[in-house]
């Protein structure tokens, strides 16, 4: 009786874990759709090309993937690849194989604590942080009403949640005499409003040349790294920048972004939200194609050492600005990271077969919600 309870346990929690994977699948289908009709010219494949981008990726993961997310992109790009990632097929099957997605992202997701265990890249200067509701106030414990007299007055720093991405809840904060310039809220209310999980960290005073791109933005380097054994690979990088007036650099909030080349230089195109493709220059003026991006080697070189400090995750996003003095600062890294299709080209580009035949035979950890 036993083991046949055993055997039903296991098969409702096997159609459990499908129907979740399947939903979010469908998800993600939905996503692009939504997307797809904004795009001002639409691409359809060709027989050929349909065949082709089925055959391979059956091939590579026992699948039948859409084919809406290559007629999405090749409408985006003007450019046909098979390589285009299906984006349901990276986030329901890929990253959960590739991170240790269950049992410690959600821990690992703290920008809290980035600085404990990514000791060779250097991070912002912290003024506060507020883990799990307690207060630490550069590197020492005090209490709520220490924090806010030791805040009372703070000149451009950044205050964000330390469990979110994609600039959610990223903001521009002085304080005088405790008066916030969020709403004219007291330092005590702002604090209120994040409720906990938050940090308050000196601005990055980013490079002459990266901030001509766009003054009121960090425009941060994404940089996607697959670890293989002992090698950290470099699938692509790009840039984001903001746009006039804006804070946020990501594209999904607004902002616009191109491939950068092993040499540092910039792509012809850049692109923004969907139906808002193939720009050429920068709100500020700038031509991208050629524009030389400082300090990219060694963000590349920062982010390559920096992966072999997170041993239960290979695929990883990061986002790095570069200072003054040209040196690379973690603004965050990502475990949960989605491939810049527009900007770079293909998800993968030349790594898909590699990255896909690696993945695809091992467990995927991931919870699906």
């Amino acid at each position: 009786m036993s083991r046949l309870l055993d055997g039903f346990f296991r098969v409702a929690d096997n159609l459990r874990k499908k129907y979740k994977h399947d939903k979010h699948v469908r998800y993600a289908k939905s996503r692009t759709k939504k997307s797809f009709k904004q795009v001002k010219t639409k691409r359809k494949l060709t027989k050929a090309q349909a065949e082709e981008v089925k055959s391979y990726y059956k091939k590579l993961t026992g699948k039948n993937v859409p084919l809406i997310y290559h007629e999405y992109f090749y409408s985006r790009t003007g450019v046909y690849s098979k390589e285009y990632m299906p984006v349901g097929l990276f986030e329901a099957d890929l990253i959960g194989r590739a991170n240790q997605w269950k049992r410690l992202s959600p821990a690992y997701s703290d920008k809290n604590l980035d600085e404990s265990y990514l000791p060779h890249i250097p991070h912002p200067a912290s003024i506060l942080k507020n883990i799990n509701g307690y207060y630490y106030y550069k590197g020492r414990p005090v209490s709520k009403e220490d924090a806010v007299l030791l805040c009372s007055n703070i000149e451009g720093a950044i205050i964000k949640p330390s469990t979110q991405s994609k600039g959610k809840g990223v903001r521009l904060i002085s304080v005088v005499n405790g008066v916030s310039n969020i709403g004219s809220k007291t330092i005590e209310e702002v604090f209120s409003d994040y409720q906990k999980n938050f940090l308050i960290q000196e601005a990055v005073r980013q490079h002459p040349l990266i901030s001509a791109l766009n003054p009121t933005s960090v425009n941060t380097i994404r940089i996607l790294t697959f670890r293989s054994g002992m090698e950290i690979i470099v699938v692509y990088a790009v840039i984001r920048i903001g746009r006039s007036g804006q804070v946020i650099d990501n594209q999904s909030a607004g902002g616009i972004s191109t491939i950068i080349h092993d040499d540092g230089t910039l792509g012809k195109y850049a692109f923004g939200v969907a139906g808002d493709d193939m720009i050429e220059k920068t709100d500020t003026g700038i031509v991208l194609e050629g524009y030389k991006i400082p300090g990219f080697e060694k963000a590349i070189a920062a982010v390559k050492k920096s992966h072999f400090d997170l041993p239960f995750f290979d695929i990883v996003g990061w986002d790095v600005a570069i200072n003054e003095e040209g040196e690379p600062v973690l603004i965050e890294w990502n475990g949960n990271t989605g491939p810049s299709q527009t900007a770079c080209g293909t998800g993968l580009g030349k790594y898909t077969d590699r990255i896909l035949r690696e993945l695809m035979p091992r467990e995927n950890t991931r919870n699906f919600m």
